[in-house]
Protein backbone atom coordinates (compact mmCIF):
# COMPACT_ATOMS: atom_id res chain seq x y z
CA UNK A 1 0.00 0.00 0.00
CA UNK A 2 1.10 3.47 0.65
CA UNK A 3 2.44 5.65 -2.21
CA UNK A 4 2.19 2.54 -4.72
CA UNK A 5 -1.37 1.53 -3.77
CA UNK A 6 -4.28 2.78 -6.73
CA UNK A 7 -7.96 2.83 -5.74
CA UNK A 8 -9.62 -0.28 -7.73
CA UNK A 9 -11.14 1.76 -10.98
CA UNK A 10 -14.81 1.20 -12.32
CA UNK A 11 -13.79 -1.20 -15.16
CA UNK A 12 -11.83 -3.39 -12.35
CA UNK A 13 -15.01 -3.18 -10.63
CA UNK A 14 -17.00 -4.24 -13.50
CA UNK A 15 -14.94 -7.43 -14.27
CA UNK A 16 -14.64 -7.97 -10.72
CA UNK A 17 -18.72 -8.24 -10.71
CA UNK A 18 -18.73 -10.64 -13.98
CA UNK A 19 -15.78 -12.91 -12.75
CA UNK A 20 -17.33 -13.16 -9.54
CA UNK A 21 -20.98 -14.02 -10.74
CA UNK A 22 -19.19 -16.92 -12.88
CA UNK A 23 -18.06 -18.76 -9.90
CA UNK A 24 -14.34 -18.11 -9.96
CA UNK A 25 -12.72 -18.17 -6.93
CA UNK A 26 -10.93 -14.98 -5.00
CA UNK A 27 -7.52 -15.54 -6.50
CA UNK A 28 -8.09 -16.25 -9.97
CA UNK A 29 -10.01 -13.21 -9.68
CA UNK A 30 -7.03 -11.22 -8.37
CA UNK A 31 -4.66 -13.54 -10.61
CA UNK A 32 -6.70 -11.55 -13.42
CA UNK A 33 -6.84 -8.33 -12.33
CA UNK A 34 -3.39 -8.19 -11.09
CA UNK A 35 -4.15 -7.03 -7.15
CA UNK A 36 -3.81 -8.46 -4.17
CA UNK A 37 -6.23 -10.98 -3.27
CA UNK A 38 -7.16 -9.10 0.47
CA UNK A 39 -7.90 -6.73 -2.48
CA UNK A 40 -10.74 -8.18 -3.59
CA UNK A 41 -11.86 -10.13 -0.43
CA UNK A 42 -12.45 -6.97 1.09
CA UNK A 43 -14.14 -5.27 -1.80
CA UNK A 44 -16.35 -7.87 -2.20
CA UNK A 45 -17.17 -7.69 1.93
CA UNK A 46 -17.60 -4.10 2.19
CA UNK A 47 -19.68 -3.28 -1.48
CA UNK A 48 -21.93 -6.13 -1.22
CA UNK A 49 -23.70 -6.53 2.16
CA UNK A 50 -26.93 -7.06 2.13
CA UNK A 51 -29.19 -3.88 2.95
CA UNK A 52 -33.09 -2.92 3.02
CA UNK A 53 -32.63 -2.18 -0.62
CA UNK A 54 -30.05 -4.61 -1.64
CA UNK A 55 -29.69 -8.35 -1.14
CA UNK A 56 -26.43 -8.44 -1.27
CA UNK A 57 -25.13 -9.42 -5.00
CA UNK A 58 -22.12 -7.46 -5.81
CA UNK A 59 -22.35 -5.25 -8.60
CA UNK A 60 -19.67 -3.33 -10.33
CA UNK A 61 -21.20 -0.11 -10.81
CA UNK A 62 -23.27 0.38 -6.99
CA UNK A 63 -19.89 -0.51 -5.86
CA UNK A 64 -17.89 2.03 -7.52
CA UNK A 65 -20.65 4.53 -6.32
CA UNK A 66 -20.82 3.30 -2.84
CA UNK A 67 -16.53 4.03 -2.89
CA UNK A 68 -16.84 7.38 -4.59
CA UNK A 69 -18.88 8.25 -1.66
CA UNK A 70 -16.80 6.98 1.10
CA UNK A 71 -13.90 8.67 0.03
CA UNK A 72 -15.92 11.86 0.15
CA UNK A 73 -17.68 11.06 3.29
CA UNK A 74 -14.50 9.87 4.85
CA UNK A 75 -12.43 12.71 3.96
CA UNK A 76 -14.36 14.69 7.15
CA UNK A 77 -13.47 12.12 9.98
CA UNK A 78 -9.76 11.49 9.17
CA UNK A 79 -8.96 13.90 11.55
CA UNK A 80 -11.36 13.26 14.17
CA UNK A 81 -10.04 9.48 14.01
CA UNK A 82 -6.43 10.21 14.41
CA UNK A 83 -6.43 12.73 17.43
CA UNK A 84 -2.55 13.29 17.21
CA UNK A 85 -2.76 14.79 13.65
CA UNK A 86 -5.84 17.00 14.13
CA UNK A 87 -3.71 18.20 17.25
CA UNK A 88 -0.75 18.67 14.23
CA UNK A 89 -3.30 20.18 11.60
CA UNK A 90 -5.13 22.41 14.27
CA UNK A 91 -1.40 23.49 15.34
CA UNK A 92 -0.30 24.75 11.83
CA UNK A 93 -3.38 26.22 11.00
CA UNK A 94 -2.67 28.21 14.26
CA UNK A 95 0.74 29.12 12.76
CA UNK A 96 -1.02 30.37 9.54
CA UNK A 97 0.04 27.55 7.29
CA UNK A 98 -2.76 27.09 4.61
CA UNK A 99 -4.20 23.38 4.49
CA UNK A 100 -2.20 23.20 1.01
CA UNK A 101 1.09 24.14 3.13
CA UNK A 102 0.18 21.60 5.76
CA UNK A 103 -0.23 18.59 3.53
CA UNK A 104 2.49 19.36 1.55
CA UNK A 105 4.77 20.33 4.12
CA UNK A 106 4.09 16.62 6.25
CA UNK A 107 4.27 14.64 2.61
CA UNK A 108 7.58 16.34 2.30
CA UNK A 109 8.72 15.81 5.83
CA UNK A 110 7.27 11.90 5.35
CA UNK A 111 8.26 10.62 2.16
CA UNK A 112 4.50 10.17 1.13
CA UNK A 113 1.37 11.59 1.43
CA UNK A 114 -0.63 12.08 4.85
CA UNK A 115 -3.24 13.87 4.73
CA UNK A 116 -5.15 16.08 1.34
CA UNK A 117 -5.74 19.94 1.52
CA UNK A 118 -9.26 18.61 0.75
CA UNK A 119 -9.88 16.35 3.61
CA UNK A 120 -8.43 19.63 6.04
CA UNK A 121 -11.53 21.89 4.71
CA UNK A 122 -14.14 19.42 4.41
CA UNK A 123 -13.66 18.68 8.69
CA UNK A 124 -12.91 22.04 9.07
CA UNK A 125 -15.81 23.11 7.59
CA UNK A 126 -17.95 20.32 8.95
CA UNK A 127 -16.82 21.33 12.54
CA UNK A 128 -17.43 24.69 11.63
CA UNK A 129 -21.00 23.81 10.98
CA UNK A 130 -21.14 22.28 13.73
CA UNK A 131 -20.38 25.53 15.52
CA UNK A 132 -16.68 24.78 16.13
CA UNK A 133 -15.36 27.50 14.64
CA UNK A 134 -12.89 26.28 12.87
CA UNK A 135 -12.84 27.90 10.07
CA UNK A 136 -11.34 30.98 11.86
CA UNK A 137 -7.89 29.01 11.84
CA UNK A 138 -8.06 29.33 8.00
CA UNK A 139 -5.83 31.73 6.62
CA UNK A 140 -8.34 34.04 5.10
CA UNK A 141 -11.15 32.83 8.52
CA UNK A 142 -13.64 32.76 5.83
CA UNK A 143 -17.30 30.90 7.04
CA UNK A 144 -18.15 29.56 3.58
CA UNK A 145 -15.77 28.52 0.35
CA UNK A 146 -15.52 30.50 -2.80
CA UNK A 147 -14.41 34.40 -3.45
CA UNK A 148 -16.44 37.02 -3.70
CA UNK A 149 -16.38 39.81 -6.67
CA UNK A 150 -15.75 43.77 -6.22
CA UNK A 151 -16.25 46.52 -8.69
CA UNK A 152 -15.36 50.16 -8.48
CA UNK A 153 -12.98 52.96 -10.97
CA UNK A 154 -9.08 53.02 -11.81
CA UNK A 155 -7.23 55.42 -11.80
CA UNK A 156 -5.15 54.26 -15.01
CA UNK A 157 -5.58 56.87 -17.40
CA UNK A 158 -4.17 59.32 -14.78
CA UNK A 159 -0.71 57.74 -14.75
CA UNK A 160 1.80 58.98 -17.13
CA UNK A 161 3.79 56.34 -19.26
CA UNK A 162 2.23 53.64 -17.86
CA UNK A 163 2.97 49.99 -19.77
CA UNK A 164 0.73 47.11 -19.35
CA UNK A 165 1.95 43.84 -19.22
CA UNK A 166 1.72 42.86 -22.49
CA UNK A 167 4.41 44.74 -22.60
CA UNK A 168 6.21 43.02 -19.54
CA UNK A 169 9.41 40.84 -21.04
CA UNK A 170 8.53 36.81 -21.07
CA UNK A 171 11.47 36.00 -18.59
CA UNK A 172 9.64 38.14 -15.34
CA UNK A 173 6.15 36.93 -16.32
CA UNK A 174 7.51 33.44 -16.73
CA UNK A 175 9.74 33.63 -13.17
CA UNK A 176 12.45 31.76 -13.97
CA UNK A 177 14.84 34.83 -13.98
CA UNK A 178 15.25 36.44 -10.46
CA UNK A 179 14.64 40.81 -10.09
CA UNK A 180 11.62 40.97 -11.06
CA UNK A 181 9.41 42.65 -7.96
CA UNK A 182 5.78 43.69 -8.00
CA UNK A 183 4.95 46.29 -5.60
CA UNK A 184 1.95 47.46 -3.42
CA UNK A 185 1.35 49.22 -0.52
CA UNK A 186 -1.17 47.54 2.99
CA UNK A 187 -3.25 50.30 4.42
CA UNK A 188 -4.89 50.72 8.20
CA UNK A 189 -7.30 52.05 9.28
CA UNK A 190 -5.74 54.59 11.05
CA UNK A 191 -4.76 57.93 9.04
CA UNK A 192 -1.69 57.74 7.39
CA UNK A 193 -0.47 54.28 8.57
CA UNK A 194 0.96 52.67 5.32
CA UNK A 195 3.63 50.17 4.60
CA UNK A 196 5.48 49.77 1.38
CA UNK A 197 5.60 45.71 0.73
CA UNK A 198 7.93 44.59 -2.40
CA UNK A 199 7.55 40.72 -3.48
CA UNK A 200 10.48 39.09 -5.69
CA UNK A 201 8.64 37.06 -8.23
CA UNK A 202 10.94 34.30 -8.40
CA UNK A 203 11.79 33.82 -4.93
CA UNK A 204 8.87 34.59 -3.28
CA UNK A 205 10.89 36.72 -1.25
CA UNK A 206 9.03 39.94 0.56
CA UNK A 207 10.52 42.81 1.68
CA UNK A 208 8.26 45.64 4.12
CA UNK A 209 9.04 49.13 4.55
CA UNK A 210 6.87 51.90 6.61
CA UNK A 211 5.89 55.18 5.01
CA UNK A 212 5.51 58.47 6.17
CA UNK A 213 2.06 58.55 3.77
CA UNK A 214 1.01 57.46 0.75
CA UNK A 215 1.77 60.31 -1.36
CA UNK A 216 3.96 59.39 -4.70
CA UNK A 217 6.72 61.02 -3.65
CA UNK A 218 6.90 59.69 -0.12
CA UNK A 219 6.84 56.39 -2.14
CA UNK A 220 8.97 57.05 -4.58
CA UNK A 221 11.70 57.84 -2.39
CA UNK A 222 11.21 54.53 -0.04
CA UNK A 223 11.10 52.40 -3.24
CA UNK A 224 14.24 54.06 -4.54
CA UNK A 225 15.91 53.83 -0.97
CA UNK A 226 15.12 49.93 -0.49
CA UNK A 227 16.57 49.46 -4.53
CA UNK A 228 19.37 50.80 -4.02
CA UNK A 229 20.47 48.56 -1.90
CA UNK A 230 20.09 45.49 -3.99
CA UNK A 231 22.44 44.52 -6.84
CA UNK A 232 21.72 45.61 -10.36
CA UNK A 233 21.14 42.16 -11.25
CA UNK A 234 17.93 41.93 -9.10
CA UNK A 235 16.60 45.36 -10.63
CA UNK A 236 15.60 44.29 -13.00
CA UNK A 237 10.80 45.03 -13.60
CA UNK A 238 8.54 46.37 -11.62
CA UNK A 239 5.11 45.15 -11.61
CA UNK A 240 2.06 47.64 -9.74
CA UNK A 241 -1.36 47.93 -9.55
CA UNK A 242 -3.30 51.41 -11.30
CA UNK A 243 -2.87 53.27 -7.44
CA UNK A 244 -1.89 56.21 -7.75
CA UNK A 245 0.94 56.35 -5.01
CA UNK A 246 2.78 54.40 -8.25
CA UNK A 247 2.37 57.56 -10.31
CA UNK A 248 5.80 58.45 -10.48
CA UNK A 249 7.13 54.93 -11.20
CA UNK A 250 9.07 56.30 -14.47
CA UNK A 251 11.94 58.11 -11.93
CA UNK A 252 12.95 54.86 -10.72
CA UNK A 253 15.13 54.08 -14.02
CA UNK A 254 13.49 50.62 -14.46
CA UNK A 255 11.60 48.91 -16.31
CA UNK A 256 7.81 49.10 -14.47
CA UNK A 257 5.03 47.77 -15.62
CA UNK A 258 1.07 47.95 -14.43
CA UNK A 259 -1.81 45.48 -14.18
CA UNK A 260 -5.11 45.79 -16.31
CA UNK A 261 -7.44 47.27 -14.02
CA UNK A 262 -9.94 45.55 -12.07
CA UNK A 263 -7.21 42.45 -12.27
CA UNK A 264 -5.40 42.26 -9.38
CA UNK A 265 -5.06 38.59 -9.65
CA UNK A 266 -2.36 39.51 -12.44
CA UNK A 267 -0.03 40.69 -9.59
CA UNK A 268 -1.30 37.36 -8.13
CA UNK A 269 2.16 36.95 -5.75
CA UNK A 270 1.84 40.39 -3.76
CA UNK A 271 -1.51 39.71 -3.19
CA UNK A 272 -1.01 36.59 -1.92
CA UNK A 273 1.76 38.03 -0.06
CA UNK A 274 0.07 41.13 1.88
CA UNK A 275 -3.22 38.36 2.41
CA UNK A 276 -0.78 35.95 4.80
CA UNK A 277 0.63 39.64 6.60
CA UNK A 278 -3.11 40.26 7.28
CA UNK A 279 -2.93 37.33 9.62
CA UNK A 280 -0.88 39.52 12.33
CA UNK A 281 -1.64 42.98 10.97
CA UNK A 282 -5.91 43.39 9.93
CA UNK A 283 -6.49 46.49 8.89
CA UNK A 284 -7.99 47.48 12.38
CA UNK A 285 -3.78 47.36 13.68
CA UNK A 286 -2.17 50.51 15.49
CA UNK A 287 0.83 50.28 13.40
CA UNK A 288 2.21 52.71 15.75
CA UNK A 289 2.10 50.49 18.47
CA UNK A 290 3.93 47.45 16.01
CA UNK A 291 7.75 47.90 16.84
CA UNK A 292 10.19 47.45 14.16
CA UNK A 293 11.44 43.79 15.66
CA UNK A 294 8.06 42.92 15.86
CA UNK A 295 7.43 43.61 12.09
CA UNK A 296 10.83 42.26 10.87
CA UNK A 297 9.92 39.11 13.27
CA UNK A 298 6.32 38.76 10.86
CA UNK A 299 8.55 39.49 7.75
CA UNK A 300 10.94 36.70 8.41
CA UNK A 301 7.79 34.63 9.15
CA UNK A 302 6.11 34.69 5.85
CA UNK A 303 9.96 34.44 4.25
CA UNK A 304 10.67 30.93 6.52
CA UNK A 305 7.07 29.72 5.64
CA UNK A 306 6.89 26.49 3.04
CA UNK A 307 5.12 27.03 -0.33
CA UNK A 308 3.56 24.71 -2.56
CA UNK A 309 4.76 26.82 -5.07
CA UNK A 310 8.55 26.33 -4.11
CA UNK A 311 8.40 22.48 -3.81
CA UNK A 312 7.45 23.41 0.24
CA UNK A 313 10.75 24.75 0.40
CA UNK A 314 10.58 28.30 2.00
CA UNK A 315 10.95 31.75 -0.01
CA UNK A 316 14.15 32.47 1.90
CA UNK A 317 15.83 29.20 1.10
CA UNK A 318 14.97 29.80 -3.05
CA UNK A 319 16.24 33.25 -2.36
CA UNK A 320 20.08 32.19 -0.15
CA UNK A 321 20.48 29.35 -3.24
CA UNK A 322 21.41 32.45 -5.70
CA UNK A 323 21.83 35.31 -4.46
CA UNK A 324 23.80 36.71 -1.29
CA UNK A 325 21.79 37.70 1.70
CA UNK A 326 23.97 40.58 2.47
CA UNK A 327 21.67 42.31 -0.56
CA UNK A 328 18.88 42.25 1.63
CA UNK A 329 19.76 44.40 4.28
CA UNK A 330 18.11 47.91 3.68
Amino acid sequence: MGQTYDHLSLRERVELEILHAAGHSVRRIARHLGRCASTVSRELRRNARTTKQWHGRYAGERAHALALRRRRWDARFKLARQPALRILVGQSLAMGHSPEQIAGRLAHEQGRPVISPESIYRFVYHRSAQKDHWHRLLPRRKSRRGRLGRQGGSPASFILHRLGLAHRPPAASSRHEAGHWEADLMGFSRYGQYVLVLHERRSRLLLVDRLPNKTAAAVLEQMHRRLRSLPEALRRSLTFDNGTEFALHYRLGLPTFFCDPHAPWQKGGIENAIGRLRRSLPRKTDLALVCEEELSRLVEAYNTTPRKCLAFLTPAEVFSQTINPVALQP
